[in-house]
């Protein structure tokens, strides 16, 4: 499999996008990274919640249990205690789930900085550099047949991909100089078509 040109102009070209689609790529998985970090960082006040509210459940049961030994009234005098530490409980799944709020919202909204741009330059940047390097494996293959069938190949296929002008630079009538078989023609057609994809012979 052949990846890139032979000629310099065109490998430069291939070379320079593929650089930078590359680092296009690495840059937004940075920010989507960061963009994460920074996110993650709000739940930091959840999480004293969450504590806070642990704290106030474990000290209100210790207290609800002390009252709870008072003789006559222990029964009595612990039942604040204990309401408290349900609301100790209350505060800590309250912090637990604006975590999870937070985690979540941190997730998706990193996975989108990260795939959109990603997906935008595999679009526009990924199927030329397949469709090239498909087209230079043929012409490879090419090279293994008899040379005067491959150039009649290649000149075919420029005649059916090449810009009109350059088409006209090799002959005023390419495809009658083809169609009769002019040897001349038919390998300027073929060299045309290898410069074209920047390919030597």
């Amino acid at each position: 499999m052949k990846i890139y040109a032979d000629r310099p102009l065109r490998l430069c070209a291939q070379l320079l996008c593929d650089v930078l689609a590359l680092a296009w790529i690495a840059l937004w998985v940075r920010a989507a990274f960061a963009l994460h970090e920074t996110l993650s960082a709000l739940a930091r006040p959840d999480v004293l919640l969450e504590d806070a509210g642990e704290g106030l459940t474990t000290h209100m049961e210790t207290a609800a249990e002390t009252a709870a030994e008072v003789p006559f009234v222990g029964e009595r005098l612990s039942e604040p205690f204990e309401s408290m530490g349900a609301t100790g409980e209350d505060l800590s799944a309250a912090g637990v789930g604006f975590q999870q709020t937070v985690a979540d919202f941190a997730l998706s909204l990193s996975l989108l900085t990260a795939v959109l741009p990603l997906l935008a330059v595999l679009g526009v940047w990924l199927p030329p550099r397949i469709r090239w390097i498909r087209r230079a494996a043929q012409t490879r293959r090419l090279r293994a047949m008899p040379a005067e069938a491959a150039s009649r190949l290649l000149a075919l296929r420029a005649l059916a991909a090449a810009p009109v002008g350059a088409l006209g630079r090799v002959h005023s009538d390419p495809v009658g100089a083809w169609r009769s078989g002019d040897e001349a023609v038919v390998e300027e057609l073929a060299a045309l078509e290898l410069r074209r994809l920047g390919l030597r012979r």
